[in-house]
């Protein structure tokens, strides 16, 4: 076995100028010998860097050449280098060259600079979105074929946190929608006299749109940001890594317990909120424009076809979906760090309503042309 020479110097003085002679293996277990050597070296108007007889280097020993030839030009001397070693100078151009970070990122990037950014971790967002939900139905049929790793409870416990203890919330949304629509709507039917027509457009329009829509925003906002925040914190305390350590797998125990329960809840918290939408409805009609509450109910009975109901219910299962994937996806994305998670949520919640607001408004061009 060919024994290392350790790295040495060969220092040779001529006039206002210094060859530095390098010679031996200048990586890391071999530069104890030349590093006080350069550190005592005085800079000169000129210095050249001999590398002719240099048997190897690495990342250490380039680096301490580089810092000890920025010292030497900071204080006004001219350095170059010689003898390179081919297999060497990919090595020293890697090193030596500005920081990869300053090269990509300019201080001052222009708009398609940005805009090029933008798109790239965009498009590449929506693949490891993609690869999630594929990754997540591979485990579901695998679930499906084995039902004794259904987690039933689970699924209780989140029917429970988002289904009845969002109740009060959608509950106090739910009444003020129905009173706005109902005053706007009072407002400007009694300039024609219409005042009946109010029962249709606070039923037809609850049911159908506002309702499901005022839902599923209100459930993004308050359990989709839990779920990030959750998973966010186990990932980040290192629970998830655990759980993989003990054979548990992270999509059977964290995220289709919480999407299957979702899916079940919207659709019943969807109809509270049609129930209390219409109410404030009524309330409204009735004081501003001394329709009685039977009268209002008489009248819905002839305006609201089954079918915007049960359009706004189907709903719910779709909305329910994006709001729990996008949810439970964005806390597998927290890092190590606590500024994450508040990042992350945010990012839940905002990716959560685009995609809601965007499956509303196909489903209404769907239902358009079916003529629905």
């Amino acid at each position: 076995m060919q024994s290392v020479v350790p790295a040495s110097l060969t220092i040779i003085s001529e006039s206002s100028q210094i060859r530095i002679e390098c010679s031996g293996a200048w990586t890391i277990g071999y530069l104890s010998h030349v590093t006080d050597e350069l550190e005592a070296l005085l800079p000169l108007s000129k210095i050249i860097w001999d590398f002719t007889a240099l048997s190897d280097i690495d990342s250490s020993g380039v680096a301490l050449w580089q810092l000890t030839n920025r010292r030497f030009e900071q204080q006004g001397s001219i350095c170059t280098t010689i003898g390179e070693h081919k297999e060497h100078s990919h090595l020293y151009r890697l090193l030596y060259s500005k920081p990869i970070q300053e090269v990509l990122s300019p201080h001052s990037p222009s708009f398609v600079y940005r805009l090029g950014e933008e798109t790239y971790r965009s498009v590449t967002g929506i693949g490891t979105f993609l690869a999630f939900l594929g990754e997540a139905f591979i485990l579901l049929i695998y679930t499906l074929r084995h039902p004794h790793l259904i987690r039933y409870r689970a699924i209780g416990a989140h029917i429970l946190e988002t289904g009845a203890n969002a109740l009060p919330i959608i509950a106090i949304s739910a009444f003020l929608i129905g009173v706005v629509v109902a005053y706007q709507s009072v407002v400007q039917l009694q300039k024609f006299g219409a005042d009946i027509f109010i029962v249709d457009m606070i039923g037809i329009s609850l049911t159908r749109e506002l309702a499901p829509l005022i839902t599923a925003i209100v459930v993004a906002g308050r359990s989709g940001s839990a779920f990030t925040a959750q998973i966010g914190t186990m990932k980040m305390t290192q629970e998830i890594d655990a759980m993989k350590t003990m054979g548990f797998d992270p999509f059977t125990f964290l995220v289709w317990p919480r999407v299957i329960a979702l899916m079940i809840v919207m659709p019943l918290l969807i109809f509270f909120a049609d129930m209390v939408g219409i109410f404030g409805g009524m309330v409204i009609a009735a004081t501003q424009s001394h329709l009685s509450f039977t009268e209002f109910v008489h009248r819905l009975q002839g305006a609201l076809a089954l079918k915007h109901y049960l359009i706004g219910i189907i709903k719910g299962p779709f909305f329910a979906f994006l709001i729990a994937f996008v949810s439970t996806y964005r806390g597998f994305q927290v890092s190590m760090n606590t500024e994450s998670i508040g990042q992350y949520t945010t990012k839940s919640v905002v990716n959560s309503i685009f995609l809601v607001i965007a499956c509303d408004a196909l489903f209404s061009i769907l239902l358009t042309e079916l003529k629905l």
